[in-house]
């Protein structure tokens, strides 16, 4: 199943900690992880948050500000995200396509602002905020299930094929044969579940999975890898690797 890399976090970095867990096997296939992110001590410096994309959909929760939360999606190339010096987030990673809501209602950059929106993103972050990682991932697995009464979170049977599949998919032609569809059927129900395009769906995707198999078993050759982790991410594999955990 689809496994994305968390994103870029320094190897350098000091007095931070992130975690991720696996959601209860209930939620396993809309939720990909929980995850927590934050200072252990004020830094020196702020913190730049290399956020790459991997087609899923985030809730974010600032453990700092509890009015603060939203609804969080990259498209096709990075977002550098200044965190500050002294921040704690914690959030709910779902898989692509698990997000039933308007993808134009979320954001592709830094969530600051207080939520003004109908979820009860503020009660649930009260709620995070006065217990440790372990206790919160009961309250973000009460959150999905209320979500998913609303409709708002559910298995997409579109994403699921695909994403079942990666090994035996190179094209977007092969996407449309494991779903079962046209390409243009494909194009369609893709681009209404995820806001991609299917070519642009399977970079993304192809990308994620660079980290986790040989380049040549998802792209032609080692220039075409270059060119396309470059143009996602920012740097050269090489450069990535150097610079961010992986």
């Amino acid at each position: 199943m689809y496994d994305p890399i968390q994103d870029g976090i320094e190897k350098e970095a000091r007095s931070l900690s992130y975690i991720q867990e696996e959601p209860p096997s209930e939620l396993a296939e809309v939720v990909h992880s929980y995850w927590e992110l934050k200072t252990e001590v004020p830094l020196a410096d702020d913190f730049l948050l290399h956020a790459i994309p991997d087609a899923c959909v985030n809730i974010l929760f600032n453990q700092k500000d509890t009015e603060i939360a939203g609804v969080t999606a990259l498209r096709t190339t990075y977002e550098v995200l200044n965190l500050g010096k002294d921040f704690h987030y914690a959030g709910i990673q779902f898989f692509p396509g698990a997000w039933q809501g308007d993808l134009k209602e979320t954001s592709d950059s830094f969530v600051g602002t207080p939520y003004q929106g109908s979820l009860p993103l503020v009660a649930a972050s009260e709620a995070l905020a006065k217990v440790g990682f372990e206790c919160k991932q009961s309250i973000l697995s009460d959150l999905v299930l209320t979500l998913m009464e609303r409709k708002l979170v559910a298995v997409n049977t579109v994403t699921q094929a695909i994403l079942s599949n990666l090994a035996d998919i190179k094209t977007v032609a092969d996407m449309a044969a494991v779903t079962h569809m046209s390409t243009r059927q494909l194009q369609r129900s893709l681009k209404k579940a995820t806001g991609f395009a299917p070519h642009d769906f399977l970079k993304v995707i192809r990308l994620q999975q660079s980290f986790k198999q040989h380049y040549l078993e998802a792209y032609t050759d080692q220039s075409h890898f270059i060119h396309s982790f470059r143009n996602i991410t920012g740097y050269t594999p090489a450069e990535y690797y150097r610079k961010y955990v992986v």
